[in-house]
């Protein structure tokens, strides 16, 4: 740590409680010429907890591109900067991407300091399978949401969204139309003083009638019912666009639904999606 190697380092941050900090993310941030923040303000609370007096430049979405070509200059000339978000790793939907590719295209060393995560500890302790796909925020208008869900409705794999509290009820009636052989997890507040879980079936958890605050780490668990997803679903959407030319969608649901073993809604949607 004394021959600190100049380059980016990714430096993961608390989510919530300070002292989940690392020892090694503390002494980088301390050795930095400069650290890329996503919000000053909110990072000064936690370097000055630290007694970390390094500055600190702004680095978000809405100047990312503009401050850019500076930063890169900043390290060509042999500086230590860290990147910080406001809470957990750094990039995953977080700014960063935009700087990491400029690096790797200038030949810019980039190390990683691993440390706290709202998605592994959320999938740490939400009992559902390991394997998990990661989207990060939904979209906020109703056919984009639709859209996107329907196409994650054949994934077997848990599935980790960040969601803002304030829109909780809005994301829960989707996941009920698209998601409802499922379990539900939602975490709120990790490691904070109000932090709260929240474990249902998608069928049954009820709209909430408080709001809540903050952004929320929600787990969608993978299939429950429905085991038999390694079917061909290639096969299957060629034998549809057959029956198509001579059966009813009704019909066709039946038919397939029983011989595939797959859920109706599955087939109904392949139909619609191939009906001319």
């Amino acid at each position: 740590m004394n021959n600190l190697e100049e380059g980016l380092y990714i430096v993961s941050t608390p989510i919530g409680n300070l002292e989940d900090i690392t020892l090694r993310a503390i002494e980088i941030l301390k050795k930095s010429d400069l650290i890329l923040c996503e919000d000053t303000r909110h990072s000064l609370k936690l370097l000055n907890n630290f007694n970390i007096k390094n500055k600190m430049i702004p680095y978000h979405k809405f100047n990312e591109k503009k401050s850019l070509n500076k930063i890169i200059q900043y390290l060509k000339e042999g500086k230590i900067l860290s990147l910080i978000s406001d809470a957990g790793t750094p990039v995953l939907s977080d700014p960063g991407n935009l700087i990491i590719n400029e690096c790797i295209k200038n030949d810019l060393k980039i190390f990683t300091v691993p440390g706290p995560s709202a998605i592994s500890a959320a999938v740490s302790m939400s009992g559902f399978g390991e394997k998990f796909l990661f989207y990060g925020f939904l979209p906020k208008t109703e056919n984009e949401l639709n859209k996107l869900l329907k196409s994650l409705e054949v994934c077997n794999f848990s599935l980790v969204f960040f969601v803002p509290a304030i829109k909780i009820n809005f994301y829960i009636k989707h996941f009920k139309k698209h998601f409802s052989d499922r379990k539900i997890f939602i975490a709120r507040e990790m490691t904070k003083k109000h932090e709260s879980y929240y474990r249902d079936s998608v069928d049954k958890i009820n709209l909430f009638k408080t709001q809540l605050k903050g952004e929320l780490t929600i787990i969608i668990s993978n299939r429950i019912k429905n085991k038999l997803y390694t079917t061909d679903f290639v096969k299957i959407e060629k034998q549809v666009i057959k029956y198509l030319k001579s059966y009813t969608v009704k019909d066709i649901v039946e038919l397939m639904s029983k011989k595939e073993q797959v859920p109706k809604k599955i087939i109904y949607n392949l139909c619609i999606k191939n009906k001319k």
